[in-house]
């Protein structure tokens, strides 16, 4: 099996598991104990793995630490790695993404923040540069607020066009650039925002998240407020795939490392519970671009269940088989190394997991 590094952060710190060739997994942490960890990013595009965590300190408040050592150091820029300009009047609350850009732009990585805005490294994340013109967009003293707060939490990068870059903001919905960053458009064509007095706005949806295919660049999949998407056209226009899953509602969406048509959803019902419908832990696939969905239940819990995966704990890794890794709010960790046929509990009893990636390394 493959050598792959898996990292959990948690509202109390960042946990780091590794698998060799064997089926075993050991972890170790927690790293930043008493830190919530809201972002990891994995960056495979150096000879050895870069590791971002974004841990928020009820005392220090929020910072950017990296490895080099696959964890077992961490540094901290002498100073703040993503801070607001002054005369932006706003101050950092969390970072919410990090995110490495595509093999044409090696030390390019994003990190998107609480309150909304972007951020852009040229040096591996070291130092952040802000990314103003979002920032200044006219529409973004409209947007509104998600539960968790107000937060670009998905960046995605088109490996064709260094220029073009995805943002999803809850609670303002998908905006893109093909300029580099120059201007910004909102696109959220059919998108629903139904706690909206027009269901159908041109911006304002709370999306949860966005995967793109790994075979189409044009390819994107979308978990809403409210709704399964599929975009064909780069985000330019929206189409509902939900039809055949027990909810439309959830946080998290992930696809295949290599196999077009392929992703992954953890349905939550959307009302006063906010638990898995019928309280049964399932994961669904799609290997159609969404005309159908499977349940994924071998080795899951069959009893009453009530974890529920957040925008950012749902991911694959880039093995072949690839594996497919999901953490929850009961600080559950399941792993299934067959492409989601089968699973396993690998971790237990972590606090409130709140994010998971996971990459080859070996």
């Amino acid at each position: 099996m493959a050598d792959v590094l898996l990292a959990v952060g948690t509202r109390k710190g960042l946990f780091l598991g590794r698998r060799g060739g064997g089926a075993d997994w050991a972890f170790t942490g927690p790293h930043f104990p008493m830190q919530a960890v809201y972002s990891v990013g994995i960056d495979t595009r150096r000879a050895l793995p870069r590791l971002l965590a974004g841990a928020d300190s009820s005392h220090w408040g929020p910072s950017v630490f990296r490895s080099d050592d696959l964890g077992a150091t961490w540094q901290e820029p002498p100073k703040p790695a993503v801070k607001f300009p002054r005369d932006t009047g706003a101050s950092l609350e969390r970072v919410w993404q990090l995110q490495p850009a595509g093999p044409a732009e090696p030390d390019v990585v994003y990190a998107g923040t609480q309150p909304g805005a972007l951020f852009r490294s040229d040096d591996g994340g070291e130092t952040f540069a802000f990314v103003r013109s979002l920032w200044e967009h006219p529409q973004r003293e409209q947007w509104g607020e998600g539960f968790g707060g107000q937060a670009v939490h998905t960046v995605v990068t088109d490996p064709r066009e260094t220029g073009s870059v995805l943002v999803a903001v809850s609670a303002g919905g998908v905006y893109r650039t093909r300029d580099g960053g120059a201007s910004w458009e909102p696109s959220n064509a059919g998108l629903k925002a139904e706690f909206l007095p027009d269901p159908y706005p041109e911006f304002g949806q709370c999306v949860h998240k966005i995967a793109p295919d790994p075979t189409d660049p044009d390819r994107l999949y979308l978990q809403n407020h409210g709704g399964v998407y599929r975009s064909d056209d780069a985000g330019a226009n929206w189409t509902e795939i939900g039809a055949g899953l027990p909810a439309d509602f959830g946080f998290a969406v992930a696809t295949h490392p290599r196999r077009g048509g392929v992703a992954y959803v953890f349905p939550v019902s959307d009302g006063s519970d906010r638990f898995p419908p019928d309280y049964r832990c399932r994961v669904f696939r799609t290997e159609d671009a969404g005309s159908s969905w499977s349940a994924l239940t071998a080795g899951l819990p069959a009893e009453d269940h009530y974890g529920v995966v957040l925008r950012d704990a749902l991911r694959t890794d880039d093995a072949d088989p690839a594996g497919v890794y999901f953490g929850n709010r009961n600080g559950e960790v399941f792993a299934s190394a067959d492409e989601g046929d089968s699973w396993r509990l690998i971790a237990s009893h972590l606090p409130d997991v709140l994010c998971v990636r996971a990459a080859v390394i070996g």
